[in-house]
């Protein structure tokens, strides 16, 4: 069984803060207990925070198929299997052929409303994370612990646990500011179900987010327990955070991308892993020096739909031997990549880039609801670096981690950020990317003596890709809605076709809108 940090292990048997969706953000999540209750011994703070981090690998407390949000099935309502989803199908990188499910056609052919189940599922599930952080933080004051005579180490652990809190936090308005730009606010200091939350702009998110991550920055622990906050995060965000900062606000800070990618890079916690396929099996969570920030799925202790379960199991058929990628009773035959991914490799057959991690013989999409049209994608498998596979209760649920951070993206956001004019050395981005790449090809037979802007996005796509990044990807490079860069059923045509330009922002989910009278809803929608 895997072995699981000890906040992250707490949720399993001390979850108590059960909360359903509402559409209202500004509420505390609520049950018989009572915040002083639940809160009165620092044990209670530490199932807060369990409670906190766990909401971002499990869909509700009593496992499969129990749900935090009301109004979407429960299998969907992961964090990531809605994250994935909205970053990854209406790009280039891959497609899904659940045709028939509410929500997915939309996402496959970029024609989504403001009803789409899939962006309401992706924007509460951020908003309860915001509130269970607010919530937590609310019970978390110098006062509210002196009132519970909690004092000494056990307060100092809580002021740890509230900074990261606060990281999670502005990770989810991060999350909220990306997608939908101009979401519902609030925070601990906002007075619960007085009156509905007022919006903001995408600027002042940006502001808000960056000044979140500033003032903790210094209080973070340099090293953590394995799948919790440290340092490390904190400055990786702010690097991706900076790197979209012209799309964001309009004003670029590729300088600020730069310098906080080198921090991570330069701190000496972190190192690239020697194997990138070992990155993405089921004992990720072992010597891996590379992974900055972790979401930790166990397929015995913590099991539900979503996650690296639905990453795995979508992008394999019966026909593929499910045993062979550690879920012998599993394989769903969603998701595969649309052309445009395995021709970023050359021949993905014969290239020597290891990264290439593709299973099948036609790359080319002509019916989206089949399957076996386009090529499947194997990168991530719950079989062990040894080729074990993963225990696992029923044979598909899966216990590979999901890295929301790594050293590798700080290296590709380093060599983007210089190109595109922040301050840096060329010879060093070069570098940077070169270390990808040997890896990659295990030799140097792959360097590249010099990188364009445009070279760096085709890395992260060998690199990163269905990691979440593309959709981000491609609106920083303007190739999300425009004409001038296509892929299959783009637009909902074989061929593909431009969007409106509207449609870098999703928009905010109708229910909300009617429901929250100081909402305004995002152009075009």
């Amino acid at each position: 069984m895997k072995k699981q940090n000890k906040i992250f292990t707490a949720i399993i048997g001390l979850l108590f803060l059960a909360s359903s969706c509402k559409k209202d953000l500004n509420l505390a999540p609520t049950n018989d207990i009572t915040a002083d209750v639940a809160y009165s011994t620092p044990e209670g703070y530490k199932s807060g925070i369990a409670k906190v981090y766990g909401s971002m690998a499990n869909t509700g407390n009593q496992g499969p198929g129990s749900g935090d949000l009301g109004g979407i099935d429960a299998g969907t309502s992961d964090f990531l299997r809605l994250y994935w989803m909205v970053q990854q199908l209406p790009t280039d990188e891959a497609a899904c052929a659940w045709v028939g499910d509410d929500g997915i056609p939309g996402l496959d052919y970029l024609n989504w409303s403001s009803s789409n189940i899939m962006l309401l599922g992706v924007y509460a599930r951020s908003i309860y994370q915001v509130t269970l952080v607010n919530e937590f933080l609310r019970e978390s004051t110098d006062a509210k612990l002196a009132s519970r005579g909690i004092s000494g180490a056990e307060a100092t652990n809580i002021k740890d646990y509230a900074n990261e809190a606060r990281f999670l936090r502005a990770f989810q308005y991060w999350v909220l500011m990306d997608l939908f730009g101009n979401p519902p606010f609030v925070t601990e200091e906002s007075k619960v179900g007085k009156e509905s939350p007022k919006q903001i702009s995408r600027a002042d998110l940006f502001k808000y987010v960056e000044s979140e991550l500033l003032a903790i920055e210094a209080n973070l622990k340099d090293t953590n327990e394995y799948g919790r906050v440290s340092k490390g995060a904190a400055w990786a965000l702010l690097a991706r955070l900076y790197l979209n900062a012209q799309v964001y606000t309009g004003t670029p800070k590729f300088t600020e991308a730069a310098n906080y990618a080198e921090k991570v890079i330069n701190s000496g916690k972190y190192s690239l892993h020697t194997s990138y396929a070992n990155l993405f099996k089921a004992d990720n969570h072992l010597n891996n020096p590379e992974v900055i920030f972790s979401i930790n799925y166990d397929g015995v202790k913590t099991q539900n739909y979503g996650g690296t379960t639905y990453l795995i199991n979508a992008a394999v058929n019966g026909d593929m031997k499910p045993e062979n990628f550690g879920i012998p009773r599993g394989g769903w035959g969603g998701n595969r990549s649309r052309e445009n991914l395995p021709a970023v490799f050359g021949n993905y057959k014969t290239t020597a880039d290891k990264r290439a991690m593709f299973f099948g013989d036609n790359p080319v999409i002509n019916d989206m609801s089949v399957f076996k049209e386009g090529l499947a994608v194997t990168k991530f498998t719950n079989l062990t670096s040894t080729g074990a596979t993963a225990e696992s209760i029923g044979g598909t649920f899966c216990s590979t981690d999901f890295p929301l951070f790594r050293l590798a993206e700080m290296h590709l956001i380093y060599a983007e950020a210089v190109l595109r004019g922040g301050t840096g050395s060329a010879a060093t981005a070069v570098n940077y990317v070169n270390l990808l790449r040997q890896r990659a090809y295990g030799n140097t037979s792959g360097n590249v003596s010099a990188l364009t802007v445009d070279d760096i996005l085709n890395e992260r796509a060998r690199e990163l890709y269905w990691e979440g990044f593309r959709r981000t990807d491609l609106i920083r490079y303007a190739k999300f809605v425009e004409g001038t860069y296509l892929w299959p059923y783009k637009g909902g045509v074989i061929n593909g076709k431009a969007v409106e330009p509207y449609r870098t922002l999703y928009p905010l989910p109708a229910s909300d809108v009617i429901a929250n009278p100081n909402l305004t809803q995002n152009t075009g929608y």
